[in-house]
């Protein structure tokens, strides 16, 4: 598949006949000319999907802070967002984690409101509640609440950025909390080996740091150099939360107007420094880190082949999005593709290529491939297969009927913290809501450099993940005690082959979209006559889970055009029965279902498929043994209040 990036992939925008339209700002008195009191318009148009009701507007204070106001007059719950443009990149060395520890002591207590819990107990006596969230290069906090309690929730907010406390009281503490979140991660493979890629990129680059922190690294090592945790924060939030890097989204009932006076009071005292948003040039990736292949032992049972490259940054090139077009060819999934070859030949069960945002200035596109047993075995032969396909793609040279086919994917999700997020990209303000999804040109040209990025060995990174590598031996990583090893290592296949047009792209763009009174609460029985009849049978045995399984894996050629074409099948075993859920454009989703239904008709199982995916469901079960508290709770609960279901102990014995 084709893999996005952290929070948005594509950029750009499309005419409003690929489901984009463009929200005029609605009229206003107080937004008669550009420049208004205390703050200045933005943008007279807002791109967004055609099924978007909401109205936007996107305006700049005079201290340099952008806001997007939303009115929703539908929502049962107001929100805001505010994202501060740093992150963990910017700890400094001795004390690593100390942005992220930021995060977690601004919440407790300001001038205004000191009472340290007041802000949490608003939220949670009126329906609310509230995160944040510490990443490479950004900062986000974010709460809902009642839409009649919105401006309450927004005061108490606006104050953390005003003047917090960051009471002393609550230092040692708070710090606590940040270990105590550390160790519950301590066992994911999924935070063991990001760590583990961090700690082995270059120790020149603050990439190589340890973003989340510990006791270690913000308590005991600071106290033995001589430093105050404390006054250490202090100088962090005077030099960065600056107004000018921080981009707001209040999303209400209430109309722009009112909207826009709650921001411009409540949020215009916030200090402008005046300041860049940190950068990082050059990428964690050099030459020494890159003629690597490392072996990794993960907790669960894992068996993973991943690539890593350096590569351009891909937020500044939001108008072509060239990295959308190497995942999508890369990643594609159908008859020719590198997936379509390692399958036939039993070695692998999913690829996923795509860009992965380090931080301002730096990039890496990652080739992941979940491996069989037999594809263990076979890791050379699949590096060499996928240089194969990259060395096709560079013959063919960049296709612009390519670029046409993945313009049009599903719009981002207009919820406050992402969009406040997106807001930190380079997209000029009508396109903050579009751009991560539409392509503005479609001109080859600009690929051609990232396609030469994907170069073989030694400028390349690989990871082997797997529970057979023998722990003797290996080294351990420092943060999160992962073992690994590091090793100095590093024609054409006429079974690849570039994809066909998509026969799923749509049209036709309407959405027949039918105004109701009452949401229907129920199904409506709309069709029982002579040329279709659905039977029933509950499932006595565990054979549902399998054919499920087994018709996805068949489909997966098929259906990953339509998927491009943002059309999506859903097909999974119930207690009930088996449910099989189609979504997507109108214009081409009976062909989908046509053939879905047709083949469940007459399917056949190939044995070699059958022991794979058996084996895959085997390790599923497995491995959740290895979940956390929480998703074991939630599934002994299902298993206490329902009759008919097994536990995974009972399905592998």
């Amino acid at each position: 598949m084709s893999e996005q990036r952290n929070i948005s992939p594509a950029e750009a925008i499309s005419s409003p006949d690929r489901g984009v339209s463009s929200a005029e700002i609605a009229p206003s008195k107080e937004v008669a000319s550009d420049t208004v009191r205390g703050y200045k318009l933005l943008a007279n148009k807002i791109e967004k999907s055609d099924t978007d009701d909401r109205s936007y507007r996107m305006i700049q204070l005079d201290n340099g802070l952008q806001a997007m106001l939303i009115h929703d007059p539908e929502t049962d719950h107001g929100s805001a967002a505010l994202d501060v443009h740093v992150g963990h990149l910017s700890d400094p060395e001795n004390l690593q984690g100390l942005a992220h520890f930021c995060e977690h002591l601004l919440f407790m207590g300001t001038k205004k409101y000191p009472v340290e819990n007041d802000y949490n107990q608003y939220l949670s006596e009126h329906g609310g509640d509230s995160n944040a969230f510490t990443s490479l290069d950004n900062t986000n906090y974010f709460f809902e609440v009642r839409h009649e309690h919105l401006e309450g929730a927004l005061d108490r907010f606006a104050q953390f950025f005003i003047s917090p406390l960051f009471s002393p009281s609550c230092t040692e503490r708070e710090i606590k909390a940040v270990d105590s979140e550390n160790k519950k991660n301590l066992q994911s493979d999924n935070w063991r080996i990001f760590q583990l890629e961090k700690s082995l990129s270059s120790p020149q680059h603050p990439y190589c740091h340890f973003g989340t922190g510990n006791l270690q690294t913000l308590w005991d090592g600071p106290i033995e150099q001589g430093l105050d945790v404390r006054d250490e924060l202090l100088k962090f939030h005077d030099r960065y939360y600056s107004s000018n890097i921080m981009k707001l989204v209040v999303l209400g009932r209430e109309s722009l107007d009112k909207l826009t006076d709650w921001v411009v009071t409540k949020f215009s005292p916030i200090e402008n420094k005046n300041i860049e948003a940190p950068v990082f040039p050059g990428n964690p990736l050099t030459p020494r880190e890159l003629q690597k292949q490392v072996k990794i032992r993960p907790v669960k049972d894992l068996r993973t082949l991943e690539l890593a490259f350096p590569f351009p940054d891909q937020y500044p090139l939001y108008k072509v999005q060239p990295g959308r077009y190497l995942s999508h060819l890369i990643g594609h999934e159908g008859t020719g593709s590198i997936l379509s070859l390692l399958k036939k030949k039993g070695w692998a069960n999913y690829l996923s290529a795509g860009a992965s945002h380090g931080g301002i200035g730096f990039e890496f596109f990652k080739i992941s491939v979940d491996l069989t047993e037999e594809g263990l075995n076979h890791t050379d032969e699949i590096v060499r297969i996928i240089f194969q396909y990259i060395e096709m793609m560079k013959r063919v040279g960049v296709q612009e009927w390519i670029f046409r086919e993945i313009q049009g994917e599903n719009p981002p999700s207009s919820y406050t913290s992402r969009v406040a997020t997106l807001m930190q990209r380079p997209y000029p303000p009508e396109w903050v809501l579009s751009g991560p999804q539409l392509q503005v040109t479609s001109l080859p040209k600009p690929a051609e450099p990232t396609l030469r990025a994907l170069t073989p060995s030694p400028l390349i990174r690989t990871f082997l993940i797997s529970q057979s590598f023998d722990p003797k031996g290996m080294e351990v990583e420092k943060w999160y005690g992962t073992n690994y090893q590091d090793l100095r290592k590093l024609t054409l296949n006429a079974e690849l082959k570039f994809p066909k047009p998509n026969p799923f792209i749509p049209t036709n763009f309407d959405t027949n979209k039918v105004p109701t009174k009452e949401p229907i609460k129920r199904p409506a029985l709309i069709c029982n006559n002579g040329i279709s009849r659905v039977w029933h049978k509950k499932d006595d045995t565990f054979w549902t889970r399998m054919f499920t399984e087994l018709l996805r894996d068949s489909l997966t050629e098929y259906s990953y055009d339509a998927e491009v074409a943002g059309i999506n099948y859903s097909l999974e075993n119930e207690t009930e029965g088996i449910s099989l859920e189609i979504d997507g454009y109108n214009d081409k989703i009976g062909i989908l279902l046509d053939t879905i239904v047709q083949r469940m008709k007459a399917f056949e199982v190939k044995p070699e498929r059958f022991e794979i995916v058996r084996e895959e469901v085997r390790r599923g079960f497995k491995n959740f043994q290895l979940e956390a508290p929480h998703q074991h709770s939630m599934y002994y609960l299902s298993y206490v209040i329902q009759d008919r279901l097994w536990t995974h102990d009972e399905k592998l014995a």
